[in-house]
């Protein structure tokens, strides 16, 4: 007898559009579009509510209310996508947008982003260079963004460029230009201009050149702010939450400050004995970004640099502070987002994502993995995937990646695309836990290609198709209804296929069709195989020659395939002949 389970199901929306397979849907909340619980996770005990409070209730003095809408003063002119969104504006941006978002409509964009809880990061200047409109926000799909920029030591503006092309390639939502050395200008300018993405940068870099940090001055920052806004940079990243009163806090960290922004500007606070500059002249700097519609990013200064440092409460504090100065950039006119940590425990997560979400009434949280532990250098990308997952599913609308170069210098184009990979895979993971419809599509088109051992099919649907395919071919180089893994008597996929009851490996539109010979590796394949190191050259080249005459004749049917031989024959070429590729010495 089979026994029945009591699903936690709550009314999450299927994230498979026909609800394909067996599987009963997503166990989250149901969705409120339009509230501040659009796609969220089931509350653990003790996590603190939603706020009660959006971007209507920070409106500029100067507007009045009717009763039924909001009506700015006269002579007024939008100048923001928060504006026009306020006065029931849908703009060319928020309906491109909106065609990438197919579980949205332009006006939801519209409301999600008058109600403070998205952003579409698109200064004016950038759009005419090419930008592609995009929102953040946890109504939409979860978004990833890649750091690069030239140091000191390191790389320069060409090397930034294909970075940049290499990021776009593997997925990047946004990158930031976060350069330190070299001509910051001249690759700032480059990146807009070719960037396809919002680009956001951290300005009090460009600041300070030439300069101590003790000497900046009101005059300085605004002149730096406006400078790169019209170049074009679509976000900034500003560190206004670091106050004077919050440097105590941090004595006894293990690690201190590890933002350079934060440290530089606690240094200036030190040194002059007066209030963080960008806290004081916040408004002057809301004037600035509002007439070029640069979105906010507002920095966490004293994000934890190590798990020791957790959730503490220097970083509280600066999150409070970040919950005020939301609300003054709202009344401003301004778009804001929230940075957050950083090396946060797996337990710690949801609390953090829940309290950003009731301090700063919904804002799109935009954090830095979280690491979920301190002791993998070199493998980084994997420690804060596993917990950008985790806070995805809480409520970060984005995802900062993290390389595996993190902590250990600047990342090359490998790595870069590396961490963009890890960002997909943690984002898209908690866009089918949501229930976020259609993101399930995908992972079902390639489960059916899968069942139907469909390789050329598998590779097709698959992220990287280059990495699948030389992974494969590196041990069966041929279209077999098997894999190496198992061969032919032990694969199971093979046998629920050829049972007639199941439904697996039949699904219309995914049969397999006649076996035929891979074929030749493409550069990108035998580069992989060659880093991997597991063939000799030889074999290598073969693979991306492709003369086959091991397992058949030109023109012949691969006889290693069951579907076309008698089993004891197929197992005995793919002994002889196949499995041996896998082999260093398989040519010795």
């Amino acid at each position: 007898m089979t026994k029945r389970y009591q699903l936690p199901l709550r009314g999450a929306l299927n994230p498979s559009t026909h609800r394909a397979g067996t599987n009963p849907g997503s166990f989250a909340n149901a969705p409120q579009i339009g509230g501040p619980l659009a796609f969220s996770s089931p509350d653990t005990p003790g996590m603190p509510a939603p706020s009660e409070k959006t971007a209507w209730d920070f409106m500029p003095e100067d507007w009045t209310f009717d009763g039924e809408r909001w009506h700015p003063p006269a002579g007024f002119e939008p100048k923001t996508q928060l504006e026009f969104a306020r006065l029931s504006v849908v703009t060319p941006e928020m309906k491109r947008a909106a065609e990438r978002e197919p579980h949205l409509t332009a006006e939801q964009i519209r409301d999600e982003i008058a109600a403070g809880r998205m952003v579409l990061p698109a200064n004016k200047t950038h759009l005419r260079y090419g930008l592609v409109p995009m929102v953040i926000g946890r109504a939409s799909r979860t978004k990833i963004n890649a750091n690069m920029g030239a140091s000191p030591v390191s790389s320069g503006t060409e090397a930034e460029i294909e970075k940049l092309r290499w990021a776009e390639r593997w997925g990047a939502d946004t990158v930031m230009d976060l350069s330190t050395g070299g001509d910051l200008d001249a690759t700032r300018e480059a990146i807009i201009k070719a960037a396809r993405v919002p680009i956001g940068t951290v300005p009090i870099y460009s600041m300070i050149i030439g300069r101590s940090i003790e000497d900046l001055t009101r005059e300085i920052i605004l002149e730096s702010l406006e400078h790169q806004a019209k170049q074009g940079v679509d976000y900034f990243t500003i560190h206004a939450g670091v106050l004077r009163e919050h440097l105590p806090l941090v004595k006894d960290r293990l690690i201190g400050i590890v933002s350079r922004g934060g440290s530089l500007l606690a240094k200036w606070m030190i040194h002059h004995g007066e209030q963080n500059p960008m806290w004081t002249w916040f408004e002057d700097i809301c004037d600035v970004m509002r007439e070029h519609d640069v979105t906010f990013s507002l920095g966490d200064g004293l994000r934890p640099g190590g798990l020791a440092d957790a959730s503490d409460a220097a970083q509280l504090a600066e999150l409070s502070a970040l919950g005020e100065l939301t609300e003054r950039a709202w009344r401003k006119g301004c778009q804001v987002m929230i940075e957050g940590p950083g090396h946060v425990p797996f337990d710690q997560i949801e609390y953090n994502m829940k309290l950003e979400r009731r301090l700063c009434h919904g804002a799109p949280f935009y954090v830095l993995g979280p690491l979920v532990t301190d002791v993998f250098p070199g493998y980084d990308h994997i420690t804060s995937a596993i917990g950008a997952t985790a806070a995805a599913y809480h409520g970060a609308s984005m995802l900062c990646y993290v390389t595996p170069k993190e902590h250990l210098g600047l990342p090359k184009a490998e790595d870069v695309k590396q961490g963009c990979i890890a960002y997909k895979i943690a984002a898209h993971a908690a866009d089918v836990a949501l229930g976020i419809p259609h993101t399930r599509d995908w992972d079902d088109d390639l489960t059916r290609a899968r069942a139907a051992l469909n390789w050329e099919k598998h590779f097709e649907l698959s992220f990287d198709p280059d990495t699948a395919r030389a992974f494969h071919d590196e041990d069966l180089d041929v279209d077999t209804d098997f894999c190496a893994m198992c061969g032919h008597d032990w694969c199971s996929v093979r046998i629920s296929k050829e049972i007639a009851e199941f439904n697996s490996g039949k699904a219309d539109g995914f049969e397999r069709g006649a076996p035929r010979r891979s074929p030749a590796l493409s550069e990108e394949q035998v580069r992989i195989l060659e880093q991997r190191g597991n063939l000799p050259p030889e074999e290598i080249h073969r693979l991306a020659q492709k003369t086959k005459k091991a397992v058949a004749k030109p023109g012949e049917r691969a006889s290693c395939h069951s579907d076309f031989v008698e089993g004891d024959t197929a197992r005995r070429i793919q002994q002889e002949k196949l499995v041996q590729l896998g082999r260093k010495d398989a040519r010795a």
